[in-house]
């Protein structure tokens, strides 16, 4: 079963070459064929040797120094070819296998994103695949050179002298018990070194992203401390696995040389006793030293190799890893449907996590109706609101929207009936107008003007430098957090959804001008369903229906005034918030 699987497995990698296997087989072709004309070298100087400078013939020495700097000649352009080539295949296999990757962490649901981590995703779409597009074109080039000019060079050995040869013999098995060994040990230290430099990307992105936090709290210190550490944990992986295919030359080096040494010693001998000439010695040598060099390269490469498959499978592990959310085939235009959105009976438990995150929730919402979401920080709004685009599935019972169940809905029809703005604003570097567009492409700037008005956003945009126009910088750097807050709304508003959710995204708007966005929500023409997730009362008093959480759990469901009669937990926030402010204001 092992066997067959990792077939398959490698069936699965050999499909990125699509596009670019002609390369793939053209570059060992041109460096095998290199290899052969590279073998002839030695007997061409053996006749010069033998033939050409006992005689004094002058002509015979130029004719074949002609032969020699027509095999470079040929060589020189089939290396040429080789190298062409093998760029061009590992850089569309990494090419194709990057892209695939991207694809499909896009498909990946949010549970498994949280499993893998960004810092891990991003590592191996950049540096695992950098160090396959390294490797893979190393070895394209020396995979079948290599071994062939080792091989060839020992039988060519043999067709001169049988008993010099079985230096060859003893030598080669030897070289290969070193480079197999020292490969088979580098090969998971490699995969650990890469595991260490995720540890390192990580502490890199929290102190870049968190920056300002940092700083806020003296903790420069601290956070140099735990990067310290982390990077020297790297180094001291680095420095193993460094240890250990250093020892690769030096042992090669050793062997080959005592095999010359012997070589020379046996060939002398053979020469005195008339069963060689200086010329087949002289070939015999070439052969050794051209085996010396090839095992250089091929040490080279096969101390890349470790590194090479640790990437490769890190990135596999990555494509390997299935979406627990299946796609539905509900593609439906025509939706009509009693309630918008219904929670029967919902529970919800984040992967590794020790209690339920919901329990038990059941709710309805008829369409155009509004939904607030008030409860205290941690108690499961977000996790709430989450369930109804599928960012994550229900563990038990059933949400719906329009009446079928959200896993009945393909991912792009179901989401395309969403307009959902987060609590942390995520705009994209680019113009306002791009921005707006995002989920939108047909839009007009009509459109565009409208929702920016409805968001509140109008009246800083057009007073910007280019209106529309405006760049946006990496990050929203050059936006405040209440600007970028609006701009997001907007971007939800442009694409009129029929079920607009709002996850703590006023957070950063004045009490003036969520008022105002409410009353334009509210006067919108599209007349959506609207859920509101809010820790302000003031926010959500004014919807049709008020949930209030407590622990993942219901503590009660009604308007306003009926949870003033009825829910203590949602009075209780209500005179922490509105009844201490007027006493504050009186």
């Amino acid at each position: 079963m092992k066997d067959l699987r990792e077939v398959r497995e490698i069936k699965n990698i050999l499909k990125y070459f699509k596009g670019y296997t002609l390369e793939a087989f053209t570059a060992p072709f041109f460096k095998i064929l290199e290899a052969c004309f590279e073998l002839l070298v030695p007997f061409v100087v053996a006749a010069i040797i033998d033939n050409g400078i006992p005689s004094g013939d002058k002509g015979y020495i130029a004719k074949m120094c002609g032969v020699l700097v027509l095999l470079g000649a040929v060589g020189l352009a089939s290396t040429l070819a080789a190298q062409y080539f093998a760029a061009k295949g590992a850089v569309g296999f990494c090419t194709n296998l990057r892209r695939a990757v991207f694809e499909h962490i896009g498909d990946l649901s949010f549970s498994e994103l949280d499993t893998l981590g960004q810092s891990s995703l991003i590592t191996r779409i950049t540096s695992d695949i950098n160090t396959v597009q390294s490797g893979l074109n190393m070895m394209l080039r020396l995979m079948m050179r290599s071994p062939i000019i080792v091989f060839g060079a020992m039988i060519m050995a043999f067709t001169i002298d049988f008993k010099a040869a079985l230096v060859f013999a003893a030598a080669i098995p030897i070289l290969t018990v070193i480079v197999v060994g020292i490969t088979l040990r580098c090969i998971p230290l490699y995969d650990g070194v890469q595991r260490r430099l995720e540890g390192v990307l990580l502490s890199t992105k929290e102190n870049l992203t968190g920056a300002r936090v940092i700083r806020a709290f003296c903790k420069e210190d601290e956070e140099t401390a735990r990067f310290a550490e982390k990077n020297g944990l790297l180094c001291k992986a680095q420095k193993q696995v460094g240890r250990i295919s250093a020892a690769m030359n030096p042992l090669t080096f050793v062997t080959v040389n005592l095999a010359i040494i012997i070589l020379i010693w046996q060939g002398a001998l053979r020469v005195e006793g008339g069963a060689l000439t200086q010329g087949l010695v002289i070939a015999l040598y070439n052969y050794m030293s051209q085996i010396l060099v090839e095992l250089v390269k091929l040490a080279n490469l096969i101390i890349s190799v470790p590194k090479t498959v640790a990437c490769l499978k890190r990135t596999v592990e990555v494509l390997d890893t299935e979406s627990s959310m299946a796609d539905g085939d509900y593609t439906g235009r025509n939706i009509s449907s009693e309630y918008a959105v219904e929670f029967i009976s919902c529970s919800l438990k984040y992967r590794s996590a020790s209690a339920e995150s919901l329990e038990n929730i059941s709710l309805a919402l008829k369409p155009g109706e509004s939904l607030g979401v008030i409860g205290p920080t941690g108690c499961g709004k977000t996790s709430l609101v989450s369930l109804l685009p599928r960012f994550y599935d229900a563990t038990s019972g059933e949400v719906r929207v329009f009446g079928r169940n959200v896993k009945d809905y393909s991912l792009e029809r179901l989401r395309g009936l969403f307009g959902f703005v987060q609590q942390k604003s995520r705009l994209f570097h680019g113009t306002v107008r791009e921005n707006m567009l995002f989920g939108a492409p047909e839009a007009s700037d009509e459109d565009i003007i409208e929702a920016l008005k409805a968001a509140q956003a109008w009246e800083f945009v057009e007073k910007l430098d280019g209106g529309l126009d405006h760049v946006i910088e990496q990050g929203q750097s050059n936006l405040s957090g209440g600007q970028a807050q609006r701009l997001s709304i907007a971007r939800a508003l442009v694409r009129k959804p029929k079920i607009l959710v709002f996850d703590d995204s006023s957070s950063a708007l004045d009490y003036q001008t969520d008022a105002k966005l409410r009353a334009a929500l509210s006067a919108l023409s599209f007349k959506p369903t609207v859920v509101t997730v809010s820790q302000r009362v003031s926010t959500v008093m004014h919807c049709d229906k008020i949930i209030v959480l407590e622990d993942g759990k219901t503590e009660g469901i009604g308007s306003h005034g009926e949870l003033m009669q009825t829910c203590p937990e949602y009075r209780e926030i209500y005179d922490s918030q509105i009844r201490s402010a007027e006493g504050g204001a009186a």
